[in-house]
């Protein structure tokens, strides 16, 4: 029985554990690093960066489908009306960006929208309380925590949005490129399964 008690100390140590931070992109070109591009346009690799050129597409880790998880990326716009989006949680969309916004949620990359379109809102559906960016040009964090059906959306060190939604408890990740005159740039993305 003395013997047990460690053990069970372990198992309930161990239980609290999270998985490590994966980095999901490391400076490669997508295609080979586990990502596909449904839809027209593309992401292109520049000075280290992702850069958004043409759309309407989506680029989507297609390596692997996550169910709870802390997202975090950076993200920089040349515009604030530069328009882009991360979406979550969405099933596997073949060459149809379509089915991320329908399927999934898009977290909005967009500083001059309404509250239900502009930057860390849940795209159409809950407006953000702010958008706390830094002048374009300049790097943003962009986190997203999922759990359950709980989203909570913080840019830049300030939580801008709680959302309960309704949709799959599992899917993928994807990046918007929105249109040809919306050049929006990532690095360090990174996930953290719960």
């Amino acid at each position: 029985m003395k013997h047990l008690l460690p053990l069970a100390a372990l198992i309930l140590g161990c239980s609290a554990c999270q998985a490590p931070t994966q980095t999901l992109w490391k400076g490669g070109a997508p295609t080979e690093e586990g990502w596909r591009m449904a839809g027209p346009g593309e992401f292109v690799v520049e000075g280290g960066e992702l850069k958004t050129t043409g759309g309407m597409g989506l680029l989507w880790y297609e390596a692997r489908a996550f169910e709870d998880f802390r997202l975090e990326l950076q993200w920089r716009v040349e515009d604030p009306a530069h328009n882009s989006g991360i979406f979550v949680r969405f099933p596997n969309p073949g060459d149809d960006p379509w089915v991320a916004v329908h399927e999934g949620y898009e977290l909005q990359i967009c500083d001059t929208g309404g509250p239900k379109t502009r930057t860390g809102s849940v795209y159409d559906i809950q407006g953000s309380s702010a958008v706390p960016t830094k002048p374009a040009g300049e790097w943003n964090d962009y986190t997203v925590e999922v759990v359950g059906q709980l989203y909570t959306v913080t840019i830049n060190g300030v939580v801008v949005n709680r959302f309960e939604g309704d949709r799959g408890l599992r899917g993928h990740i994807g990046l918007q490129n929105h249109d040809n005159a919306s050049v929006v740039r990532f690095r360090n993305l990174r996930i953290t399964p719960l």
